[in-house]
């Protein structure tokens, strides 16, 4: 059976997990209109999982995607800290912000066993990962609740990786996607590829359905992908502007903008890369720095910063996630999007 019938699928659509641009509202229609709705979990607490789990269980019986991280956490280097804060010091000053206040900005939790119970009562019909695949004790809690697990690649080797450990399905995150890479094998940026060179290596690689991730914001894209071989295409930045997502105001006017074509890798703002649209801040640091501290930690530093700057209509210190093409983001609901797509790409 096809990835679409397994899940129930009219099309083979994804709606990728953007935290901090969506919540429950933008996967319930998405489902609704017949794809894969997706909840980024990574900065939801064990309580606000929940409420959000019950939201989507009361929706209907889905199928929804569980999107977490799982990287390895680390606790914060105070000397890396204390570096950063001196970087960001001159901005501290410009927009009046006590450089010595504690601060606070949500948290990216990797997968956990208290995850896993959750999945237990809920059981989604998906459940992705990012950067790699959680331990195999928890992978195991995930694989009983009877959720199809995907795994995002940026490369052959770790979707061979992931296909060895227990995936079910390949995300082949190409350069162009917008958001935190998936990497996990190797830090080292020049072995990533573009989205069309990596998906056919992929689909040759690995004997496994292969979802296609990065640039793909019509239905052009969407016809491209699958005559690849892609069983599925993952979208965020399209859904981007949609009526459903909770993207800011600064951050939807940034999309819109003459400027907006223009993304870059940036560990800036999390200490790890991710692409988003420059702004002030990548183009004074650098987009990819050494002063800033190791994920998840840079962004406790620049919280009461990007909180200034925001107040005064500024998304100079803001993440502007979006991948290298954003010409589908409108302003239309999830669901009018996808019919225009599906019918561009001859999907009815």
């Amino acid at each position: 059976m096809t990835l679409l019938g397994q899940l129930g699928l009219r099309y083979p659509i994804i709606q990728a997990p953007m935290a901090g641009a969506q919540n429950t509202e933008l996967a319930m229609a998405v489902t609704g209109a017949g794809a894969l709705g997706s909840l980024p979990a990574a900065m939801l607490s064990t309580a606000e999982l929940r409420k959000a789990l019950e939201q989507l269980a009361a929706s209907g019986p889905g199928p929804f995607n569980i999107n977490f991280f799982c990287h390895r956490q680390s606790e914060p280097d105070p000397a890396e800290e204390q570096r950063w804060r001196e970087a960001l010091a001159p901005y501290y000053a410009e927009f009046g912000v006590d450089a010595r206040a504690e601060t606070t900005a949500p948290g990216r939790a990797p997968f956990n066993a208290d995850h896993a119970a959750l999945l237990g009562e809920f059981r989604p019909a998906v459940v992705s990962f990012h950067f790699g695949l959680p331990a195999p004790e928890l992978l195991a809690l995930v694989k009983a609740t009877g959720a199809k697990v995907f795994a995002s690649a940026t490369t052959v080797a770790e979707a061979q990786w992931l296909a060895r450990h227990g995936a079910d399905a390949i995300i082949a995150q190409g350069l162009e996607a917008g958001g935190h890479r998936g990497h996990f094998l190797s830090q080292d940026l020049s072995l990533q590829q573009g989205t069309f060179t990596l998906l056919p290596q992929i689909v040759a690689a690995v004997d496994l359905p292969v979802i296609a991730a990065g640039g793909i914001v019509d239905g052009k894209g969407i016809k491209a992908a699958l005559a690849l071989g892609a069983s599925a295409v993952q979208m965020g930045t399209a859904f981007l502007c949609s009526t459903e997502a909770t993207t800011s105001t600064l951050h939807r006017e940034a999309l819109h903008s003459e400027w907006g074509h223009h993304t870059a890798l940036t560990n800036l703002f999390s200490g790890r890369p991710a692409r988003g649209i420059v702004n002030r801040l990548m183009r004074e640091l650098g987009p990819l720095s050494e002063l800033a501290p190791t994920f998840p930690h840079a962004s406790m530093a620049l919280a009461p910063l990007r909180g200034a700057a925001e107040r005064r209509g500024s998304h100079d210190f803001s993440p502007l996630w979006a991948g290298q093409n954003r010409s589908g983001c409108r302003d239309l609901p999830a669901a009018e999007l996808m019919a225009s797509w599906v019918q561009e790409a001859g999907l009815l």
